[in-house]
């Protein structure tokens, strides 16, 4: 069946907050000792991981984590806790998470213009659906994109989290599209595969760093029968 619509995760699917030596170069733990490679990307991932609860949290620090990505408060709360319980300091900890929000620095992997571009070209209509938190259309809107994106869904603006199916047909329905004819990009079958509750089609991507996943989203549409390049 031919594919009328993509929709695609954000973190990690499209966009990756990447490792950067004005953050990771002068993370230290509670003793002032740098941490290693490894505890760095450890870190990270625990900063953008889709499902997965990394530590036990105090009761309120669980309604947080739960319910993090409805609510931006929580969702601060939740990832505080997170950095706190990784061993990095009060004061770092609040500068990371600032930077876990900022839209902008968020990297693009290599082929996200690539597919964006040619799915509107193609007269195919493009969403994204994201558990997050945080406003994420400055990242599309610097690098030009804003204007391909015919759905945004957003968890905390709709009040639904992936895999719930309602998250998934707000974007459909926005987009006016039969689901049996979507295709769901993202990088978290529990998640992002909650799409094929309605009928979706479902790609998983592996959420890798930009400069080691340079076509993931052109080899997944075309998997699914959808060109991107000419």
């Amino acid at each position: 069946m031919a594919i009328d619509a993509v929709l695609f995760d954000f973190s990690g699917t499209v966009f990756r907050l990447e490792d950067d030596p004005s953050w990771a170069d002068e993370l230290v733990g509670a003793d002032g000792t740098p941490f290693d490679v490894a505890a760095k990307a450890e870190v990270l991932r625990r900063m953008t991981a889709p499902v997965e609860q990394f530590m036990t949290f105090d009761a309120a620090g669980q309604h947080a984590w739960d319910n993090r990505d409805l609510d931006p408060a929580l969702h601060r709360h939740a990832y505080l806790d997170v950095l706190r319980g990784s061993g990095v300091p009060d004061t770092q900890a609040a500068r990371l998470y600032e930077r876990l929000i900022d839209p902008l620095a968020w990297t693009p992997y290599p082929d996200t213009g690539t597919v964006l571009k040619a799915l509107a070209a193609q007269g195919i209509p493009i969403g994204v659906v994201s558990n997050i938190a945080f406003d994420i259309r400055p990242a599309f809107a610097a690098a030009g994109w804003d204007a391909l994106i015919g759905a945004m869904t957003l968890s905390y603006e709709v009040g639904a989290i992936k895999p719930d199916a309602l998250i998934f047909r707000d974007a459909i329905d926005r987009l006016g599209v039969d689901p049996q004819r979507v295709l769901m990009v993202g990088d978290s079958a529990e998640a992002d595969g909650g799409a094929t509750v309605l009928g979706a089609h479902f790609a998983l991507v592996e959420p890798l760093s930009t400069a080691e996943r340079p076509r993931a989203l052109i080899d997944a549409l075309r998997a699914h029968g959808i060109t991107t390049e000419t």
